[in-house]
């Protein structure tokens, strides 16, 4: 199996990087952060959003009920303060699904 760096993990992301992780314009993001209260990224004496893993984590929540579970804007702001951390759960599972999947399509390729 070919050798795999480690992905850099900051401590911070400009809101370029993060909109660039969910392939959106910055102005999605700026509407999410407007949207949701669980969005609260950092600013620097500039006004520069700093984005944690947090808040990453955050928006793959709402990314991943809006875009892949079809709800609203408004029912993602329900559903998020019912069960926030089922669907976190739900979404680190789906994404260890997807990375096991990677490792096995390199494998069959290998073959």
């Amino acid at each position: 199996m070919p050798y795999k760096e480690d992905k850099i993990i900051k401590l911070y992301y400009s809101i370029s990087e993060v909109a660039e992780m969910f392939g959106v314009n910055t102005s999605k993001i700026r509407y999410y952060e407007n949207t949701f209260d669980i969005l609260k990224p950092k600013k620097n004496k500039k006004g520069n959003r700093q984005f944690t893993i947090e808040d990453i984590d955050n928006l793959k929540i709402i990314f991943h009920l809006i875009d892949e579970e079809g709800m609203t804007i408004k029912g993602v702001i329900n559903k998020l303060k019912e069960s926030k951390n089922e669907i976190a759960t739900t979404i680190q599972v789906i994404d260890r699904l997807k990375s096991i999947r990677e490792i096995l399509i390199e494998i069959k390729e290998e073959l």
